[in-house]
C-alpha cells in the first residue's frame, strides 16, 4: 500500500481548478507524464502516465466525485484504490490538498516493498509536473483566472 500526500495552492478560484481537473481528456495538454487519455463514457478514461522510471502505468479512471469541495477517482489497472482532491478557498487562490491511496498491480507488483523510496521520488516528480502543468494551464486561460 502507497499513501501519498500533497498540498498545492493555485492562484484561481475553486471552480476555474475543478473545471480543468474533471477535464481528463485534456490532462496530456498540461501534465508532461500523462502521455494518453481515452474516454470510456462519462464517468470512465484510460489514463497512460510515465514519469521518470522507464515504465508506464497504465490506469482506469471512475470519477466518484466531481462536485466542490471534493473530486474523487477510483483507480483500476497497475495501480488500484483512489485519489481525491478537496479545493477550498485560500489567500485569493485555491488550496489543494491531494490524498493518493494505492496497491501496485501488473508486473512491479512483486518488487513494490523494495523500490518503495524510488517509487516515492518518481511520484515526486510526477506531481511537481502535474502542478506546474497546471498552474501554466489556467494562465494561459483567462476563463480560469479570479
Amino acid at each position: 500500500m502507497f499513501a501519498f500526500r500533497d498540498r498545492w495552492w493555485l492562484p484561481a478560484p475553486p471552480p476555474a481548478v475543478r473545471d480543468v481537473l474533471v477535464d481528463l481528456e485534456r490532462y496530456p495538454l498540461w501534465w508532461p507524464q500523462v502521455v494518453a487519455v481515452a474516454s470510456l463514457g462519462p464517468d470512465d478514461a484510460r489514463v497512460l502516465c510515465r514519469s521518470a522510471l522507464p515504465y508506464t502505468l497504465d490506469l482506469a479512471m471512475h470519477a466518484v466525485s466531481r462536485e466542490l469541495p471534493l473530486l474523487e477517482v477510483a483507480l483500476a489497472g497497475h495501480l488500484r484504490g483512489s485519489v481525491r482532491w478537496r479545493l477550498s478557498e485560500e489567500r485569493g487562490g485555491t488550496g489543494l490538498d491531494i490524498a493518493q491511496e494505492v496497491t501496485v498491480h501488473g508486473p512491479v507488483a512483486p518488487f513494490a516493498s523494495v523500490l518503495r523510496p524510488l517509487a516515492r521520488w518518481n511520484h515526486g516528480r510526477m506531481m511537481a509536473g502535474g502542478l506546474a502543468g497546471l498552474r501554466r494551464r489556467l494562465a494561459e486561460h483567462p476563463e480560469h483566472q479570479q
